[in-house]
């Protein structure tokens, strides 16, 4: 169970790393919204604009919080 644990945060660190490089990028906001969509969609993942927005607001929230 200790090593699933280990697995699971690296993975979500990977996850949170990912979605911090692609939020601080150098495009506008939509098209990383876009391409967020797209990768989730990708996935198997379907979320509305609303969803997505407090998706995006969620892991800026996050990223912020880990400085």
């Amino acid at each position: 169970m200790k090593a699933l644990n280990v697995v699971a945060a690296f993975l979500g660190g990977i996850a949170i790393g990912a979605a911090a490089g692609i939020l601080f990028a150098p495009e506008k906001g939509t098209d990383t919204r876009n391409k967020i969509a797209e990768l989730l969609r990708k996935k198997g993942i379907r979320l509305n604009r609303e969803e997505m927005d407090d998706l995006v607001d969620q892991i800026a929230s996050e990223v912020k919080d880990a400085d």
